[in-house]
């Protein structure tokens, strides 16, 4: 066999991919996600540059140098799976995900017909049917497709709403139409502004609600901004609610919402990307009370349930809708005369065509580990974070909660440096930047008075420091009013008690002297 065909050769390729597989297993699976192991090495791109040979070549590399480099490229990535990554709303390195990942990969399908990929596409149906019946569908019945994320999962939503309320708008456009408006909370996704902007409707449809103290949406508020887009002689039809905010992990509540919504006309979307997996677990799917009653729901598994990126859906009430406002009929693809019955046919659901399926990884492991198992990954989860919160109200001379008592995994807390520590806690200035927290991360006129260099925020330092050593990733952001604070998120149930001390302990070590 020629050595350019792009076909596996026994004698050419297994011993290769027997060492792949094994570098794989070794360096990337095991090794890189223990304890005491770096969840980084730091570089910037010029070390990088150095470091792996990025440039592509006329002519071939021979089997050692691509091994070299894909030693090098898992020595230098972050390490996802790692119990100290911290950092965002995707974290873990499941085994059955990551097989399942693997068949996938090894098959290399795309779900737009049945007979291209039957199992998948029947898989699908199944999996898709019984996340609706978690949702509270009667019998799972509606419909559904995976998505290429959660932001483009919210896109399609808004584009449903949009097409139900308004059909002629799929062959015509928005000429005629009036003027749209949809309403989200202040918190809400920024996906929803961006989809806003790519449908046509201009990120200025979005009226944005105020939040409560706890970051959830605002009731009266929301009544308040349909009342004005009525008075504005425009046309309100659709609000999204947020199950599990980004920042603050804030859950709206979604029955109040519905019952706006029903007053009102408008489709009720949710965006229970991060928080849809609450839905596994028995002790805590009370907290999405109220979502059986939205039109549409995005839900990513690859986020709270630990799904290998990416795995994303829509679920939608309405059955036949998503076809209707997506579909095309590609002859070529969608032949009305197949053998078989061509409903089976999922591709003209979505927007895309070809796709990588995403279906296979999570199938695995619900199965592996059935509803059960899932269940008792989240409550894992929620209990960490309820952990993380006893740990600093006992570390409150250093640390200080965003919100008393946040409802789902999110934490958010400040760090306070030995110059806040020092004020003395009976004089009015202490006082003052312990209530109102405009100083603790930005610096204060006595630290400066004092002659101490604070330029630089406490966050994005102890951030620098904890990248640069390696020890863990750990986000951080302002948010309203407030500057900077940390914010702990994790998806991964093996993280222990005792990392989250490690945590804590961190931060003060890196922050200590700021």
């Amino acid at each position: 066999m020629e050595w350019f065909r792009s076909i596996p050769d026994e004698t050419h390729h297994r011993a290769f991919l027997k060492d792949v597989l094994t570098l794989v297993l070794d360096e990337a699976v095991f090794k890189a996600n223990r304890r005491g192991e770096p969840v980084i090495r730091w570089r910037l791109p010029q070390e990088l540059l150095s470091l792996i040979d990025v440039q592509t070549r006329d002519q071939p590399a021979s089997h050692e140098e691509l091994l070299a480099a894909i030693k090098a490229t898992i020595d230098f990535s972050v390490k996802t799976g790692h119990p100290m990554f911290i950092n965002q709303l995707y974290s873990g390195l499941d085994p059955y995900g990551l097989a399942g990942q693997w068949v996938t990969d090894a098959l290399n399908p795309s779900s737009y017909t049945y007979e291209v990929a039957p199992v998948f596409t029947t898989m699908e149906e199944a999996v898709l049917q019984n996340m609706r019946a978690l949702l509270g569908y009667p019998d799972g019945r509606g419909d559904g497709i995976f998505c290429p994320g959660g932001s483009l999962a919210n896109g399609c939503a808004m584009n449903l709403a949009r097409f139900k309320a308004f059909p002629s708008v799929k062959t015509e456009g928005l000429h005629g139409l009036p003027r749209l408006v949809l309403f989200a909370s202040e918190d809400a996704h920024y996906s929803i502004h961006k989809m806003a902007a790519l449908e046509g409707l201009g990120e200025a449809a979005v009226r944005s609600v105020t939040c409560d103290s706890q970051g959830r949406m605002d009731l009266k508020a929301l009544e308040a901004e349909i009342q004005v887009a009525k008075r504005d002689g425009v046309h309100p039809f659709m609000v999204v609610a947020t199950a599990g905010t980004t920042v603050l992990g804030a859950l709206d509540p979604l029955s109040a919402i519905a019952d706006v919504c029903s007053t009102h006309g408008l489709w009720l979307h949710v965006d229970a990307a991060w928080g849809g997996g609450l839905l596994f677990s028995k002790e805590h799917r009370h907290l999405l009370a109220g979502i059986e009653r939205a039109d549409s729901v995005a839900w990513n598994p690859h986020k709270l349930l630990a799904v290998p990126q990416q795995c994303s859906t829509l679920l939608v009430r309405h059955e036949g809708l998503l076809k209707a406002c997506h579909g095309r009929d590609a002859t070529y693809l969608f032949q009305k005369d197949k053998f078989y019955d061509h409903n089976l046919d999922p591709g003209d659901k979505y927007i895309q065509c070809g796709r990588r399926v995403d279906v296979f990884k999570f199938w695995l492991m619900w199965k592996g580990k059935g509803s059960l198992g899932l269940g008792k990954h989240v409550d894992a989860i929620m209990e960490l974070s309820r952990f993380l919160i006893e740990e600093l109200k006992k570390r409150a001379d250093r640390f200080k909660l965003v919100l008393e008592t946040p409802n789902f995994v999110n934490v958010s807390f400040w760090y306070l440096p030995q110059s806040i520590r020092n004020l003395d806690p009976s004089t009015q200035i202490y006082r003052n930047k312990l209530q109102s927290v405009i100083y603790v991360v930005l610096a204060t006129e006595f630290i400066f008075s004092k002659g101490h260099n604070f330029n630089l925020q406490v966050a994005p330092k102890i951030k620098e420091g904890m990248m640069k050593a390696g020890t863990m990733m750990l986000g951080y952001q302002p948010l309203r009013q407030w500057p900077n604070f940390f914010r702990f998120v994790t998806q991964n149930s093996g993280m222990t008690k005792q990392d989250v001390i490690f945590m804590l302990d961190e931060i003060e070590r890196l922050g200590d002297n700021l």
